[in-house]
């Protein structure tokens, strides 16, 4: 196999002028998936993040793409690289992934740093807690794969903050990280889990230096946010999934019952101590929402200064929604659209996140379609022409 950088600076310098192109073809990758025709490095099985997909640099975008035997878009072995095809035609450019060098090395009582945490592009992560009471039971989120590495013994149960730090450094000098994502499942304890993750990431950061969001359950009491603030933690994510209440009800019961109105006080209370652009929460499409009713309550978000991570759907082999196929481009670029509007009015962005799934923007085009519209032409004003709003689709079957 070709030694693929792991970084796009040496191959890609810059995203293609041409970043609307750019940003549909992505759209369309996360969509129908990859025929991977060459070699390709890919994530472990389950568990955060973006599982069972190919992790690649496209035209210098850093992106996670499902694979798949059925996709019209192929991947194939150039000199010196790899190329996405469809019907014989090129279509961009990609630089792979290395396996990183961090992953062969063990800790001093003989567990190997990739059951620790993993390098996503440049991104570390890890799941500090690899257990969630919701895991097994009625309350099991359709779209989640915590429990599946850790039975195929990908990974560990609990990792201390002596071992994140360790391996936090060997993946910034050895490999290059820049940031690093720390979450946990949920708990049953007042503060959701979110102290032993935040002590965790302060670990990492007073260690390597990297820049750390920590991701957690919105806690009971508000006031455990200043204590995960006053350990250095840069950035929050506190992911609702879903604004339709329909759906979070029936796709993530537990969150459900914290309650929307939960999350939004929450953000609020965040947004005040890590400053805007510092909180983000996923939004998932494709399970079934009203997407007026997402773009709506995105907006919201954004209106309080929250990053919205607007990702398509990526089912997890082994979870509750295995079977349930990816959103289509048609009905994901118009939510991205709209969302990235609000985003730019608001100056938020891929770079105000600072650490965290927001900042690494792989599993999303959300940020691709924010960029073209800011260099779109300029109109006879001067001010720069938005991006047509296209019409939005109807709830998905």
């Amino acid at each position: 196999m070709t030694d693929l950088l792991s970084s796009p600076a040496s191959v890609h310098p810059a995203i293609p002028t041409d970043s609307s192109a750019i940003a549909g073809l992505i759209m369309d990758l996360q969509s129908v998936g990859l025929r991977i025709e060459t070699e390709l490095e890919t994530s472990r099985k389950g568990g955060a993040g973006p599982t069972d997909s190919g992790m690649l640099w496209i035209e210098g975008v850093p992106v996670t793409v499902p694979p798949s035997t059925t996709s019209p878009y192929s991947l194939k072995a150039e000199d010196g690289g790899q190329g996405i095809y469809r019907d014989g035609v090129k279509l961009a450019s990609v630089a792979g992934t290395r396996r990183p060098r961090f992953y062969d090395l063990t800790t001093a009582d003989g567990v190997p740093y990739h059951q620790i945490a993993l390098l996503h592009l440049d991104s570390l992560a890890s799941t500090v807690v690899q257990a969630c009471n919701y895991w097994g039971n009625s309350d099991q989120c359709g779209f989640c794969g915590i429990g599946i590495s850790l039975a195929a013994g990908d990974t560990i149960a609990k990792k201390t903050p002596a071992m994140l730090a360790e391996v936090a450094v060997a993946a910034k000098e050895l490999d290059g990280a820049v940031d690093a994502t720390l979450t946990t499942g949920s708990s049953v304890a007042p503060d959701r889990g979110a102290l032993y993750v935040a002590k965790c990431g302060q670990a990492v950061k007073e260690a390597a230096g990297l820049p750390v969001e920590v991701q957690f359950e919105p806690p009971r009491d508000l006031s455990t946010i200043d204590q995960v603030h006053d350990m250095g933690v840069d950035a929050l994510g506190i992911h609702i999934e879903s604004f339709d209440p329909a759906v979070l009800a029936k796709v993530a019961p537990g969150k459900f019952r914290t309650g929307i109105e939960t999350y939004f006080r929450t953000w609020e209370y965040a947004v005040k101590k890590f400053g805007e652009g510092r909180v983000s929460t996923y939004v998932i499409l494709g399970m079934g929402e009203d997407p007026e009713l997402t773009i709506a309550a995105c907006k919201r978000a954004v209106d309080i200064g929250v990053y919205p991570f607007v990702v398509p759907l990526r089912p997890v082999a082994g979870s509750l929604m295995e079977n349930v196929p990816a959103p289509s481009r048609e009905y994901t670029e118009p939510i991205y659209r709209k969302v990235a509007g609000f985003l730019a009015e608001r100056g938020l962005g891929a770079e105000t996140a600072v650490a965290g799934c927001a900042r690494c923007q792989a599993c999303s085009s959300l940020n691709l379609v924010q960029q073209a519209g800011s260099a779109a032409p300029c109109g006879p004003t001067g001010t720069r022409s938005a991006q047509p709003l296209l019409q939005i689709a109807k709830r998905p079957a």
